[in-house]
């Protein structure tokens, strides 16, 4: 079993940039897939970016396609998503998570995933 815990979050101005870690313990994070998934208050949770097991292929909702770019660092056990160019619709509290099936595709769906992190908030102001 793997443990996770995000940080990095906080208050930032609209085109600003933050970066979201995902530290984790149990288990390296190289045997994972993982993804990075949002929930806005009164909103579902939903995918943002993931990074694939072993090939580290990337895929990211259109929405923040461009803007924000998802990587790890197996030697720090680490995931992390930069965010750039941040709107106010991004305010959200950023989740990650551990998705134990290896596949070289990182799935948006919530359900493909066996571990979450408590998340970190992220507050874009106009």
């Amino acid at each position: 079993q793997v443990q996770l815990v995000e940080s990095g979050g906080g208050l930032v101005q609209a085109g600003g940039s933050l970066r979201l870690s995902c530290a984790a313990s149990g288990r390296t994070l190289s045997s994972y897939t993982m993804g990075w998934f949002r929930q806005a208050p009164g909103k579902e949770r939903e995918f943002v970016a993931g990074i694939s097991w072993s090939v580290d292929n990337t895929n990211y909702a259109d929405s923040v396609k461009g803007r924000f770019t998802i990587s790890r660092d197996n030697a720090k056990n680490t995931v992390y998503l930069q965010l750039n160019s941040l709107k106010p619709e991004d305010t959200a509290v950023y989740y990650c998570a551990a998705d134990r099936s290896r596949t070289f595709y990182a799935s948006p769906k919530l359900e493909n995933y066996d571990y979450w992190g408590q998340g970190t908030q992220v507050t874009v102001s106009s």
